[in-house]
């Protein structure tokens, strides 16, 4: 997950990110019915689909892993959480105590790693509110309590589960003595509840640590949550890539010191995550809270045998990214992480007598996880830098284990010159497999079903690792759907996909969209999630070559108004100039007077100072102010801007709509490394055109923006900076055949992503093939999205028995359909 992208999916959602949606063009004529024809070639050969094609990409974002996969139901159950890591924490976060009780790190600690306890005197209890609204259990549901204790004396631990309204099991008891040990309780509900506690009360002085409470039933019984991986596994995933994301290339990489202790926000690192979890670290997350570490290592390469799906790890390459940008010049510390990775294979694969192998039999798994890909690095933005310290790990694994498939990645972005710069650097090297990721509006996808198109067949193959469209309604789903046909059509070259991120809590959300919801008690699948599983668990083999007629496209000049902003920056604006193609004066305002003519539509404080409209508070985001008529076309923008002082640099629109359509020209974006050309549609944005740069602090900037029919031309103090001409359509009928070679079905997928039915005469070119065929189809509103109690995209089944060698089908506005053909 890219941070570098953080600076604006988190202040859209004040205009409209949560229900970002797609322009969806209609014909002309708006009738009730457009007219298309689908033509399929079954003696020709196409691109053969590998059982991996699909995965899921799982990070600990929006507390995906505790109080999310991860089973325990006790928050901050080692009194690890510190100021160091969050400003608000405390070694008591989540905990409430009555009488004499302190948190202690001195030398009587259980281990190294596991540094603060706390101390209860004879008469003092512990309370613990779990995550959320608090500990959820149901009733007749078994749960298992352990704690590590010491204790000089005897001293009588008794351990209640309850909520406001009393017990909601018969209460445990245990003692405690002698230095640190183990002692567990079982709980059987008597209630169901979801805003439980857990109270340790201690008869007698008494060191704690390591308070836990787990549900008995987890996913195959390795300690995950069943519900959330029931609906991973019912996805049927070819892999699962893990842990990250952001969480890989971020903070220090200098990782745990038996002496010192840990490092705090410290990268993701495997060997932290390994053998006991009493023993396991705790770490800051990216993403602003801490993790436990319970879910490691081992767990993930353990659910993902679960679920039948390949394990695809991702290690640091010392290059920090999601907006830190920098390169680690340590070689002995690069070393070290390469030895890292390499003895992160042996855990995986290596024998029982290998040193990591006995590591791994020792937690319960003597046999290999089969470790076939790994992926070094993860969306770094130097990309010279990084493939530097790249071809070191590859060298190394390759040397060891010339079986494994060593990944490399693109950056942040599906374009731009990190993008550019770092795929030429993979294609020099002869790079096995690229990783992409990008998160777009849904225009984006559905005018880029060709992207892979144009690849070249013998170069690195893609690994699609991150993607979506912005926003969880049904027109997200459909354009990604829209999109997914291009994959499958282009498997020869996209060998891997996973949509990102997976999972989020609904009270803990940093991130919109995502493919699963849930909270303490409940998850549901987001209408992304409806049509993932239904391409997941209808792939095929091979693709059956086939095309179709499109849509015309009714794409009209660019018009709007226009507008400035800031975007955690304060800048100052002057001598701004809008002036038609013919010379007509539009707009011009040097703010020698008031700024009435500006509507401020954005956050932030915008004034009129010393002849300037200065925007001053520096940590507000997307601070819009616009002028002039929706209506302007063929225009030319003028606007002297100056950076005052803050992270970026400046947002000059033009096009502007409303709120959430418009473009802008993102000068000194991305922390100031980047500027690039954005459109919004319905609040999700897609890059157009990007370029490494900077902008000074102080320093005046002429910028000009040339607006004519579709084509547009930004000029930077008086020098073409670039130009785009925006006039791909946003196709809305896509579609796409694969053959199942076990059952001998073709399967014919089609997302019909507008307003009206898509009549479709669809030529089989002679296949042999039954008259009937089962059909799933996803139809909703364009904004239906599901929730905890609704679920409005759903797949219904049914069957259709007019199949022929030429057929009419009908697909429904707004609809993704699967029809499966079997043999004659």
């Amino acid at each position: 997950m890219s941070r570098t992208r953080t600076r604006w999916r988190l202040g859209l959602t004040a205009t409209a990110l949560l229900v970002a949606s797609a322009v969806l063009p209609a014909p002309a004529n708006a009738e009730d019915v457009a007219d298309y024809a689908i033509t399929v070639n079954p003696a020709a050969k196409g691109a053969k689909i590998d059982d991996t094609m699909y995965g899921v990409f799982f990070e600990d974002i929006n507390r995906a892993a505790d109080g999310g996969l991860y089973a325990e139901l006790v928050q901050n159950r080692s009194f690890e959480y510190s100021t160091a890591d969050n400003g608000s924490y405390t070694p008591l976060t989540s905990w409430s105590t009555t009488g004499t009780a302190r948190t202690v790190d001195d030398e009587g600690r259980l281990n190294a790693r596991n540094r603060t306890y706390l101390a209860l005197d004879g008469g003092s209890a512990v309370t613990n509110s779990g995550y959320n609204t608090g500990i959820s259990v149901e009733s007749g549901k078994a749960y298992d309590f352990s704690v590590w204790a010491r204790a000089d004396a005897r001293a009588p631990l008794t351990v209640t589960l309850h909520d406001a309204d009393g017990a909601l099991a018969e209460a445990r008891q245990v003692t405690a003595r002698g230095g640190w040990a183990k002692y567990r309780a079982k709980f059987t509900a008597t209630r169901t509840s979801t805003t439980g506690r857990l109270t340790v009360a201690a008869g007698g002085p008494v060191a704690l640590d390591m308070i836990s409470l787990l549900p008995r039933d987890t996913y195959k019984g390795h300690g995950l949550r069943e519900d959330l991986a029931r609906k991973i596994a019912d996805l049927r995933p070819g892999f699962v890539r893990f842990p990250g994301g952001c969480l890989v290339n971020t903070g220090s990489m200098a990782g745990y010191d038996e002496a010192s202790g840990y490092e705090r926000r410290r990268s993701y690192q495997w060997k932290d995550t390994v053998g006991p979890v009493e023993q396991r670290a705790t770490n800051s997350n990216f993403w602003g809270y801490n993790q436990s570490y319970g879910l490691g290592y081992y767990e993930y390469f353990q659910f993902s045998e679960d679920v039948g799906a390949m394990p695809l790890p991702v290690v640091p390459a010392l290059v920090t990214g999601c907006g830190q940008n920098r390169a680690v010049d340590d070689d002995a510390l690069l070393q070290r992480h390469i030895q890292d990775t390499l003895d992160l294979i042996e855990f995986a694969n290596g024998p029982v007598t290998s040193e990591w192998g006995r590591k791994r039999a020792a937690m319960g798994h003597p046999r290999s996880f089969h470790l076939t890909h790994l992926e070094v690095g993860n969306e770094e933005n130097l990309p010279t830098e990084f493939f530097a310290r790249f071809t070191k790990f590859r060298a190394a694994i390759e040397a060891e284990y010339p079986d494994i498939t060593v990944i490399s990645n693109s950056g942040p972005d599906d374009s731009g010159s990190t993008f550019d710069t770092a795929w030429q650097l993979n294609r020099d090297a002869d790079v096995a497999m690229v990783d992409e990721h990008y998160y777009n509006s849904p225009q984006w996808f559905l005018q880029n079903n060709d992207r892979y198109d144009s690849y070249d067949r013998n170069g690195p193959k893609v690994f699609l690792g991150e993607y979506a469209s912005l926003g969880n309604t049904f027109k997200n789903a459909l354009s990604e759907a829209a999109f997914m046909t291009g994959l499958e059509r282009n498997a020869d070259v996209v060998k891997l996909a996973s949509y990102a991120p997976l999972l989020a809590n609904e009270d803990y959300v940093q991130w919109r969209p995502d493919l699963i919801w849930f909270n303490n008690h409940a998850s549901w699948g987001s209408a992304d999630y409806a049509v993932q599983k239904l391409f997941m668990t209808n792939v095929g083999d091979r693709v059956v070559p086939s095309s179709a007629t499109g849509t015309p496209s009714a794409g009209g000049p660019i018009s709007g108004a226009v507008g400035l902003s800031t975007w955690a920056t304060t800048a100052a604006y002057d001598d701004v100039r809008v002036t038609g193609a013919d010379g007509t004066t539009l707009l011009t305002d040097d703010f020698s007077g008031d700024a009435s003519r500006w509507t401020h539509t954005g956050t932030g404080s915008w004034s009129v100072q010393d002849g300037q409209y200065v925007q001053s508070d520096e940590a507000a985001t997307n601070t819009m102010v616009e002028a002039g008529d929706p209506a302007w076309r063929d225009y030319d923008l003028h606007v002297k801007a100056t950076k005052k002082s803050g992270s970026e640099g400046f947002l000059v629109a033009f096009g502007v709509k409303d709120t959430g359509n418009y473009y802008w020209w993102n000068l000194g974006g991305w922390n100031n490394t980047t500027s690039a050309v954005e459109q919004a549609v319905d609040g999700g944005k897609s890059t157009l055109v990007s370029r490494a740069g900077s902008i000074e602090t102080g320093r005046a900037y002429d910028i000009d923006i040339k607006v004519r029919g579709r084509q547009v031309t930004l000029l930077l103090d008086g020098q073409e900076w670039g130009s785009f001409t925006d006039d791909k359509p946003a196709e809305p009928f896509r579609q796409v055949v694969t053959r199942d070679a076990k059952s001998g079905d073709l399967i014919v997928k089609v997302v019909n992503a507008q307003a009206v039915d898509a009549r479709t005469a669809i030529d089989l070119g002679g296949a042999k093939v039954g008259r009937k065929a089962a059909v799933t189809t996803l139809q909703a509103a364009p904004d239906a999205v599901n929730t905890e109690t609704s679920t409005a995209v759903a797949p219904v089944k049914s069957t259709f028995e007019g199949v022929a060698d030429t057929f009419t089908y009908t697909f429904p506005a707004n609809s993704v359909t699967f029809l499966r053909i079997g043999k004659r």
